[in-house]
């Protein structure tokens, strides 16, 4: 009844060794998950094929090495990339959209485009406004602050790689922060977690986060001040 690691069984004082090759599988799995370089190209093509405005930025982490040693470069832009938004912001939106790896390529790449797809008719549906699509690459959450601020935008939705575990390489995060600036807290943010095949389908987390930044937007705050309500009310009811 659960993919938890209990009842395993044992072979004296020691597991079976299907279940020990079975955890050194999802040990790998884990590794190279958060390794793995993100395909910028083929997520942006997809994300075009949506109809939308995409751009790229890179983080102030010039490598994965080091993006894994410094979680704080992750956190801001690179130089370059803060020009590149710059120049990209166009008048203000509603929502900025970030697709960044995080710590796991490997679930943005197997996710964010049917989330997206997902999400977006809610976003239509409420009249939400969106800024450019911006895939950023060696990103952690703190980032979407700064480029949610570059776009002019009410609200950042960053859509982020989770930490692998042994259960779930490919579990895809999504963090919601009104008014978004650098030094945001991460008790101002809402998270949806567990994106992915076996956790929250994509019809699902699209509802809970076209509610969340609907009711964000609406308050004029995010984070412990913002309930999940979603299950007893939609957006459409309340227009």
């Amino acid at each position: 009844m659960t993919p938890a690691r209990v009842a395993l069984g044992r072979v004296g004082p020691a597991l079976p060794t299907r279940q020990v090759l079975q955890l050194a599988l999802a040990h790998a799995k884990a590794r190279d998950a958060v390794h793995a370089a993100l395909d910028v190209e083929r997520i942006e093509s997809a994300l075009r094929g949506l109809g939308l405005v995409v751009a790229t930025a890179a983080s102030a982490a010039p490598s994965r090495d080091v993006y894994l040693r410094r979680p704080d470069l992750g956190r801001r832009l690179s130089p370059a990339g803060r020009s590149e938004l710059a120049a990209a912001a166009g008048a203000a939106a509603d929502v900025a959209l970030i697709v960044a790896d995080g710590l796991s390529a490997a679930a943005v790449e197997a996710h964010v485009v049917p989330v997206v797809a997902a999400l977006r008719p809610h976003l239509d549906r409420a009249g939400l406004t969106m800024a450019p699509v911006v895939i950023a690459t060696q990103a952690r959450v703190a980032l979407g602050d700064e480029i949610g601020e570059l776009l002019h935008a009410r609200a950042a939705l960053i859509l982020v790689g989770e930490r692998p575990g042994l259960s779930a390489p490919d579990s895809l995060g999504a963090y919601l922060t009104y008014a978004p600036r650098p030094g945001r807290s991460d008790a101002e943010r809402n998270c949806v977690s567990n994106i992915r095949t076996g956790g929250l389908g994509y019809e699902e987390a699209a509802r809970k986060l076209a509610w969340l930044l609907d009711e964000a937007l609406r308050g004029g705050f995010s984070g412990v001040a913002l309930k999940d309500d979603s299950s007893r009310r939609t957006i459409e009811s309340r227009r």
